[in-house]
Parts: structure tokens; sequence; C-alpha cells
């Protein structure tokens, strides 16, 4: 089993930055690509970005290409998520996902084990 915490909401104004973390414990000895995932009120979870297990690729949807960046300290355990430029739309739930692959997926079916998510509010 591999427990996922995030940390690092919070309310920001539009323009401002945040940067989320997740730290995994458990059998975090395993291989284990990670992504994120959002979910804004009354819309469905969606992929936001993806990083391998090595942390050689990643991946972003178009909405937050050159805007989020995601990496990880596998030394720590910890992957972070780091969003500049924050917009109103950005406003969602944010989970952290862990996939016992090298590589990250798209879909949510694609993740074992997921975090409680942490609230994500950008004012206009």
């Amino acid at each position: 089993q591999v427990q996922l915490v995030e940390s690092g909401g919070g309310l920001v104004q539009a323009g401002g930055s945040l940067r989320l973390s997740c730290a995994a414990s458990g059998r975090t000895g395993s291989t284990y690509a990670m992504g994120w995932f959002r979910q804004a009120p009354g819309k469905e979870r969606e992929f936001v970005c993806g990083i391998s297990a090595s942390g050689t690729f990643t991946y972003y949807q178009d909405s937050v290409k050159g805007r989020f960046t995601i990496s990880r300290d596998n030394a720590k355990n910890t992957v972070f998520l780091q969003m500049n430029s924050l917009q109103p739309e950005d406003t969602a739930v944010y989970f952290c996902a862990a996939r016992r692959s090298g590589m990250f997926a798209y879909t949510q079916q694609a993740y074992d084990y997921w975090g409680q998510g942490t609230q994500v509010t950008v004012s206009s």
C-alpha cells in the first residue's frame, strides 16, 4: 500500500502562484509514475499532468502548458506541482495519484493510489 498526502493548496489571486506537494509513504520502494488530476465543481475529474518514475518524461494538458511544472524528488518520495499565472478556471480540488508503472497515464482508471485532494481557489 502507498499513502499519498497533498498539501500546498489555498486561495490566491489571478496571476499568482502556488506550489503543491504530494508526499508518499508506505511501500514506496516500487516504481511509480505520478499524475496530478483536478476536479472543479460540477465537472468530471481531469488529468492535469504526469511524470514518469524516473522523472525523465513529463506531459501537460494544453490548458496548463507553460504555466504548470511537475517535478519529483525520489529521495524524499515527493512530487511537486508548481502552478504559475493561475486563473479562476484553475479553481478545483487537486489530487495526486500513483501508478505502479514507470510511465504515467492519462486516465484515472490507470492509477492505483490517490491522495485526498487539496483545494485550490483562484479569485479574479
